[in-house]
């Protein structure tokens, strides 16, 4: 497992899943919501107290509108893991969540294999089995620091 932290005034959410080449390979539960659309649609979708999207409709979504995240959970799921399944643990959340600020670091649900957080309006944490999806992000932002070498550093 691999992460890394980025500046959110640096890169927004909807370049972070721009850089990820298969985002579309998986459904996402997006939780903990707290974003700024204009867009009445976006605003409407992101109402709400989780989403359940296919990527290639979320990548759509964001594509409309460069927007605002302050909270937000991407937790991303095998297509095969049913959206009942993944209800049947807590929803994922960003503020208070331990796991990030920990080594090892740690994705909240047991059935994602990565998850992007929109923190506080200030930071966006990637986290990832994945680890090619990590060295990606780290590599394309030039603010990206490796997640658990940050966390030995406070």
């Amino acid at each position: 497992m691999k992460g890394c932290i980025i500046e959110h005034n640096e890169i927004s959410i909807n370049k972070i899943f721009n850089y990820m080449k298969d985002v579309d390979n998986y459904n996402w539960l997006i939780t903990n919501i707290e974003c700024c659309p204009m867009d009445e649609e976006l605003a409407k979708f992101f109402d709400n107290e989780y989403c359940w999207i296919e990527g290639k409709d979320l990548l759509r979504l964001l594509e409309k509108e460069d927007f605002q995240w302050i909270w937000g959970v991407f937790s991303a799921f095998p297509k095969k893991v049913l959206l009942e399944e993944v209800l049947k643990y807590e929803y994922p959340y960003a503020d208070g969540y331990k796991g990030f600020w920990k080594n090892p670091i740690t994705i909240q649900n047991p059935l994602a294999i990565t998850e992007i957080v929109a923190w506080d309006g200030s930071l966006i944490l990637a986290i990832s089995e994945n680890n090619e999806i990590v060295s990606t992000l780290i590599e394309m932002c030039e603010f990206a620091k490796d997640l658990e070498e940050y966390n030995q550093t406070v």
